[in-house]
């Protein structure tokens, strides 16, 4: 079943894209959830704010379960029955089943990926759209959980550029073979 005016080339071509950049991404965001020193994991700017570990969690599960709603065309949403408990853990359950996730959705076919999968009612879209929501959903949380972090005490890494605790340094020019 195919998406009016998407073709198999454009999911291909989408899917790619998409995946290259949350894979960059991820390793982003990795560096931000371990930032997060596990004695001040409980820190939240505002009452009425996640911590920063419910914070750190909710990003890891999310962007899991965007990626298995799209490659099993079905978004359930459940989070898993051990959920860990340490930033470590996060970060390690996070690269685990993200690149598990990654590698099932690379495997999509052209008609899965063009497949319409509902969203809770509010959304009924081609399987290969749903990567966009995955990627923006998890840079709007990433930025909260980096906003954490300086108030904690903990380093801020590089995210687009680099910070104050890790400065970006340009590669040398290469020499051009002539």
């Amino acid at each position: 079943m195919s998406a009016p005016g998407l073709t198999p080339e454009f999911a291909l071509g989408y899917r790619a894209m998409m995946l290259d950049g949350i894979n960059r991404e991820v390793q982003t965001t990795r560096k931000v959830i371990a930032a997060i020193p596990d004695g001040k994991s409980d820190y939240k700017p505002d009452p009425h704010a996640r911590t920063a570990k419910e914070l750190a969690w909710h990003i890891a599960n999310s962007d899991v379960q965007f990626l298995d709603g799209v490659a099993g065309l079905s978004f359930n949403m459940e989070a898993p029955e051990h959920k860990p408990q340490t930033t470590a853990e996060i970060e390690a359950w996070y690269d685990q089943n993200m690149q598990r996730g990654l590698a099932a959705v690379a495997a999509m076919t052209p008609d899965q990926l063009l497949t319409p999968v509902e969203f809770f009612g509010v959304f009924n879209l081609p399987a290969v759209l749903y990567l966009s929501f995955l990627n923006n959903h998890s840079i709007h949380h990433r930025g909260e959980l980096a906003t954490y972090l300086r108030p904690m005490g903990a380093k801020v890494p590089s995210i687009y550029g680099g910070s104050y605790d890790e400065p970006f340094v340009p590669a040398a020019p290469k020499e051009s073979a002539a």
